[in-house]
């Protein structure tokens, strides 16, 4: 296989985010295959066929099932609403396709499991967004921690908020709805958090967490007076403790006013403490206990070409990178696994845990109780 044909199906935000790193992975990295657009389907057969010329694939439909059943797509990428991961995962999978889906993988953890089975038995090289990991500076922080920089890991503190929901009046949408998005604001960007935290400390073990919604109706547009009944959380907030004996704290949050990517975490160890803000995505504050005494506070540190990946992009440090390039870094794993046969994170089952530490929030917060999660 000299090339690897995607058909992608959803052209919304997410699915044009794609697009955009298929075509920016393959002038950035050396890839072992060629990436093909082959095939994207939307809705219906006309904003297929529109999406596809904008976002440079060779054909269209206006039925996903083309997709799953054409011989000539190698990987389904399935950018379409929650709801409808798992039948789309499962239908690529018991085709023999490849399959790299949008975050949260399934709207619970016994549907995210049983996806997870299903591509494992059949041998499928599965990946999930959760693109913020693949942020050169991030990979800097991991470098960080395990070169044991700053010790043993006792604390974690993350957050992600946006306030694109703040507004009272923003319309009601699919995203409110249960039935279609699962859980609100946790399984947005409350399950990139999540992911943060296995990836930088360790597997969640317990919660104790409390979810809550603000505003509990919203109007639907293009009908005056009418109202929609928010179905899911507009905050959460938990305390968390790790499968290595740290403990920590995670929020998320879609109504807070003033922040556009706030994804923000702080890991704190026995020798030191690293600060990252999504907002200024290419540079780490570093502060450890071997710094002189007479030079307090964080340090800066800028990502440059001499950090994982950031060459790729840029030859000089503090430029900065992008969203669209971390997704890149995602699609160069993406090919390079399937190219290599070589294991792939987050895969399924990294996204499996991920849905069975918000199952655990929403019980917690139910039940008014610290709940531990299953990590077998």
């Amino acid at each position: 296989m000299n090339a690897i044909r995607i058909g992608l199906i959803g052209t919304g935000y997410m699915g044009k985010a794609h697009a955009i790193a298929f075509q920016t992975a393959a002038a950035v990295f050396p890839l072992s295959r060629q990436i093909i657009c082959e095939m994207v389907a939307d809705i219906t057969p006309e904003q297929a066929e529109s999406q596809a010329k904008l976002l440079g694939f060779h054909r269209s439909t206006g039925d996903w099932h083309d997709i799953i059943n054409d011989p000539d797509i190698d990987v389904v990428d399935i950018c379409a609403p929650n709801h409808l991961h798992k039948e789309m995962a499962l239908a690529a999978i018991a085709a023999g396709k490849h399959v790299y889906s949008e975050k949260p993988l399934a709207l619970n953890a016994q549907d995210a499991m049983e996806m997870t089975l299903a591509a494992e038995q059949a041998g499928i090289k599965t990946l999930v967004g959760f693109n913020y990991t693949k942020n050169p500076t991030i990979q800097l922080a991991k470098e960080i921690i395990e070169r044991g920089e700053i010790g043993e890991v006792v604390h974690f503190r993350g957050t992600f908020n946006e306030d694109y929901l703040a507004d009272a009046n923003t319309p009601f949408s699919w995203r409110l709805k249960r039935q279609f998005s699962g859980s609100g604001t946790l399984g947005d960007m409350g399950s990139h958090i999540i992911n943060m935290a296995h990836y930088l400390v360790a597997p969640i073990t317990q919660v104790c967490a409390d979810l809550q919604t603000v505003h509990n109706t919203r109007p639907i547009a293009d009908k005056t007076g009418e109202v929609g009944m928010v179905e899911n959380d507009d905050q959460v907030h938990m305390m968390i403790r790790f499968a290595n004996g740290a403990i920590g704290t995670l929020e998320s949050s879609r109504i807070a006013w003033g922040r556009k990517n706030g994804l923000w975490l702080e890991v704190t160890g026995t020798k030191g403490t690293l600060v990252y803000d999504q907002e200024r995505l290419s540079e780490l504050q570093l502060y450890t206990a071997t710094d002189a005494s007479n030079r307090q506070g964080f340090r800066r540190i800028l990502t440059g070409p001499e950090h994982p990946d950031y060459r790729h992009f840029c030859v000089s440090a503090g430029h900065g990178l992008g969203y669209n390039d971390m997704k890149a870094v995602e699609i160069r794993d993406l090919v390079e696994g399937i190219a290599q046969d070589a294991p792939l994170w987050p895969d399924f089952r990294a996204a499996c845990a991920v849905n069975a530490v918000c199952d655990a929030v929403e019980l917690s917060h139910k039940e008014s109780r610290w709940v531990s999660i299953n990590n077998d």
